[in-house]
């Protein structure tokens, strides 16, 4: 049987690795946003071994909410790759003991250019430390490892911090949830933050009948266009004044009668369920799924209501959206 004490005491080491960098939170924190803030170039992430790992993730996660960050490894950097580094950069710098050489090896570049250069160290009084602008303590009381040794708490404070920044940071720079879906166009959080204007059906393919339209060509209508529905307008103005469903259809033909002596009026529900064309997929997901519905009616901007649009349930399952 696996040792779970060991690995209790593993996550709990971490966890206080995590915590004890709450009450570090001052203005040198401040001033490292304000870098980034600022930055008119690249931000640009750098550290040896594991340290290189998690500047890869800090750097992936910067980019992903709208600043331009990129991993640079210092042993190529001095090897030829210092050319990337320019004045408006901001280099963000991470060793836990502040002494990797490859990175010591930078600070003439750094400081000849003028960039920015934000530390990430456990050792506030490291050369690393002292070259850097501004200097952030991940500094841990141990690491997980059994033998102290192992990069494990220390590099969970560092991606700790690194996330601290970024979020920081995405705040201060107004990052909206449609910004996020703009640079995740592919990802599953990108399809649930896309618009329903970008999902639903209009033009050509958008069910819709007059009020006055017979019912022989509402239900040629909902069967062509195959969405189990049609929206139903005003003859004059265009507004919306209800749908059909299938539903509709059953319930009215259970009442007896001929139901294609009809016209959509007849047979309508009113006031249905619409949202603007801006609503984001998730929310229109929420609200089918809360009212019990498979479509519902996009409507163009500002009142009366008229139909831009329709999404049905079954284009958010192509979208793979649950």
């Amino acid at each position: 049987m696996a040792d779970r004490s060991l690995a209790r005491k593993v996550l709990e080491t971490e966890a206080a690795a995590i915590l004890a960098l709450v009450h570090r939170l001052d203005e040198r924190f401040d001033l490292a946003v304000q870098f980034l803030r600022q930055c008119k170039g690249r931000v640009i992430l750098t550290g040896m071994g594991k340290s290189g790992i998690i500047c890869r993730k800090i750097a992936a996660t910067l980019t992903s909410t709208g600043t331009a960050a990129f991993f640079l490894h210092p042993a190529e950097a001095i090897h030829g790759d210092l050319g990337v580094i320019q004045a408006d950069d901001v280099v963000v710098a991470l060793s836990y003991s502040g002494e990797t050489a490859e990175l010591l090896h930078l600070l003439e570049t750094i400081r000849r250019l003028g960039a920015k250069l934000i530390a990430i160290t456990g050792d506030p009084t490291s050369s690393l430390a002292q070259a850097a602008d501004v200097a952030l303590d991940v500094s841990v009381a141990e690491e997980a490892c059994p033998m102290n040794l192992v990069p494990t708490a220390s590099t969970t404070a560092a991606l700790a911090i690194g996330d601290a920044l970024a979020m920081t940071l995405l705040v201060e720079k107004g990052f909206r949830q449609e910004d996020f879906a703009n640079l995740h166009p592919g990802g599953k959080l990108g399809k649930r933050l896309m618009r329903v204007e970008a999902l639903m059906h209009a033009g050509k393919v958008c069910p819709v009948v007059r009020a006055d339209t017979r019912m022989r060509d509402v239900i040629y209508e909902m069967s062509s266009k195959g969405l189990g529905m049609t929206c139903v307008i005003d003859r004059d103005d265009d507004t919306l004044l209800g749908i059909i469903t299938d539903g509709d259809l059953r319930r009215r033909m259970e009442r007896g009668g001929e139901i294609l002596d009809l016209t959509a009026v007849d047979v309508m529900s009113r006031h249905p369920v619409s949202v603007p064309r801006a609503t984001l997929a998730a929310e229109a997901l929420n609200i089918m799924e809360q009212r019990k519905i498979t479509s519902i009616v996009v409507a163009e901007d500002g009142l009366p209501v008229r139909v831009a649009g329709v999404l049905h349930l079954h284009d958010l399952w192509r979208m793979e959206m649950f």
